[in-house]
């Protein structure tokens, strides 16, 4: 019995493994192009990366809608929208949650801008940042900063949904600088 537990946490640590190597392999590299996309909102309007060029943009993916981590990033997002939009950026979430359920977050917590139903989670692979486990798949949380040329500018990889917003800010400061 113990030489089958350590056999299936061995096979469940392979394949998680493995699932993580596969889906890094795609993250776009800063000066890249970003992917295109095109995803319904909250609003069920169809957004796109062309509609953002000539704005920095933040693309954070996330696993959920309403849960602790997820809730954190998208209200620090949502706090410090004054100062990004004072810095020329925007923001747009994106999660394989399905419309009704971003519509249900970004009211309960008033998120301002764009969240994107990636429902089989094709824009999130094509950005390295899916997980699937086969019956479901969950985003990563990683960030994109994409400059006005549509250019990946920076890469924030296993965000911190606490300091992800303050990062992004923080490194748009420094770019914009140079």
């Amino acid at each position: 019995m113990k030489w089958l537990l350590i056999a299936v946490i061995a096979i469940v640590g392979l394949l998680w493994w493995r699932v993580s190597a596969f889906s890094k392999r795609n993250e776009p590299r800063v000066g890249d192009e970003a992917p295109g996309f095109a995803l319904p909102d909250q609003d069920g309007r169809t957004r796109n990366l062309a509609e953002f060029r000539g704005k920095w943009l933040a693309l954070y993916f996330y696993p959920r809608d309403d849960t602790p981590g997820c809730t954190r990033q998208a209200c620090a997002y949502r706090d410090d929208r004054h100062k990004l939009a004072a810095l020329d950026a925007e923001v747009v979430g994106v999660s394989v949650d399905d419309v009704e359920s971003h519509l249900d977050f970004a009211k309960e917590y008033s998120l301002p801008f764009p969240l994107l139903a990636d429902a089989g989670g094709a824009v999130a692979a094509r950005y390295g940042s899916i997980r699937n486990f086969g019956l479901f798949k969950l985003a990563r949380r990683n960030t994109f900063l994409i400059d006005p040329q549509g250019r990946v500018a920076k890469v924030y990889l296993s965000a911190s949904a606490a300091k992800n917003s303050r990062e992004v800010l923080d490194d748009l400061q420094r770019l914009q600088r140079k």
